[in-house]
């Protein structure tokens, strides 16, 4: 009887951590049981908005990896690996830890994320802009423009299904932040791998964010032609 009651529990938990976003990354099962472990042991002084605030403070942490890395010593990139773990550690739980406290503020706490999000895409490619040189520096640049589209897309997914999902098929954020972070560890092993590597990454994000247009553009004209139905004639 008491297995069966900590079975509910745990379901209970899942279903308030994973609140309404509809996963489909890789890891969504290891990260949701993460969270859910997480979330239970947040001190009550820890508030979302300083979750937000320590998500950013890693994004910081990956801006001055690159900097570090370029100006003294080329091992200091795995600064980076740590500081996407922060990044990780803010971000996912400052608004699951507002919905297991039900407390939470959807638009404001959207809007914050979003936010935050996009200026964290900005200083990371800021510094590996610093990093690389001549002409490789577009690759930081294609990197933040391609990730940017990818952003918009969900805006835009969300504005038409009224269904928010952070994950662009079978990669979200976090299987991003594993594989940047496994990147910045091979160019510490292997100096310059992060020049083909980083055109290799760009090219798919690239080909995945054509892929997922077609699917939004394809969602979009069948709401249209819903809504052209529910027209009197």
């Amino acid at each position: 009887m008491k297995m069966k009651q900590d079975n509910q529990t745990k379901e209970n938990i899942y279903k308030v951590v994973a609140h309404d976003r509809d996963r489909t990354n890789i890891l969504k099962t290891i990260e949701l049981k993460a969270l859910s472990y997480l979330v239970q042991r947040m001190p009550s002084w820890v508030t979302p908005n300083i979750l937000t605030f320590i998500g950013f403070l890693g994004n910081i942490i990956v801006f001055l990896a690159f900097v570090l890395a370029n100006y003294v010593n080329s091992a200091l990139l795995l600064l980076g690996v740590f500081g996407f773990f922060v990044s990780w550690f803010g971000d996912s739980l400052d608004g699951t830890l507002a919905y297991y406290r039900k407390r939470p503020r959807k638009w404001y706490g959207f809007s914050l994320d979003f936010t935050t999000d996009w200026l964290g895409v900005i200083l990371m490619n800021a510094g590996l802009i610093v990093y690389l040189h001549h002409v490789w520096e577009f690759i930081g640049f294609g990197f933040a423009v391609l990730y940017g589209w990818e952003m918009i897309t969900a805006l835009l997914r969300y504005k038409i299904t009224d269904k928010y999902t952070i994950d662009s098929g079978l990669f979200g954020p976090t299987e991003v932040r594993i594989i940047v972070s496994l990147i910045l560890i091979l160019e510490v092993l292997v100096h310059n791998s992060i020049l083909y590597v980083g055109l290799v990454t760009c090219l798919f994000l690239f080909i995945s964010n054509i892929i997922e247009t077609r699917k939004l553009l394809k969602l979009s004209d069948a709401r249209d032609k819903e809504e052209m139905g529910k027209q009197p004639n």
